[in-house]
């Protein structure tokens, strides 16, 4: 398992929890593709992405729309979009609305998870199976 983080201080914070962590920026998604390497699942985990208005709002919509038509290039199977957390329900809605659609016209497995991480284990199942059900579809 991957993670990303953009600030370099939480990289330990990443690794001791998951293994592997890089330095990435969802607004850069050039940080990000080629991290894809070797990835089967990307868990889009912004449901409560801090930061100014704007580029919030984008990692719900266009960021989050761009993401999913490269993945068709990459060996990527599918996508886990977080749409619980401390992010205006509107944009989480939104970023649903958007990986529901990427499904439909990419023709890949995603899993939209609606589990508030203020419930960690209850949480850490819903991305579980949602995980599982991406990589069996």
């Amino acid at each position: 398992m991957r993670g990303t983080t953009r600030e370099p201080d939480r990289l330990e914070v990443i690794e001791s929890v998951c293994g592997e962590a890089a330095l990435a920026d969802p607004d850069l998604l050039g940080t990000l593709l080629p991290l894809l390497e070797g990835v089967s699942v990307v868990c889009w985990l912004m449901g409560s992405a801090g930061g100014p208005a704007d580029s919030v709002a984008a990692l719900h919509g266009p960021r989050l729309a761009s993401l999913l038509a490269k993945l068709v290039d990459t060996p990527v199977r599918g996508l886990v979009y977080e749409a619980a957390g401390t992010v205006a329900a509107p944009l989480l809605s939104e970023g649903g609305v958007i990986a529901r659609a990427a499904a439909v016209t990419y023709r890949m497995p995603v899993q939209v998870v609606e589990q508030h991480p203020k419930d960690p284990p209850a949480w850490v199942n819903a991305m579980r199976s949602a995980a599982e059900f991406v990589l069996s579809a």
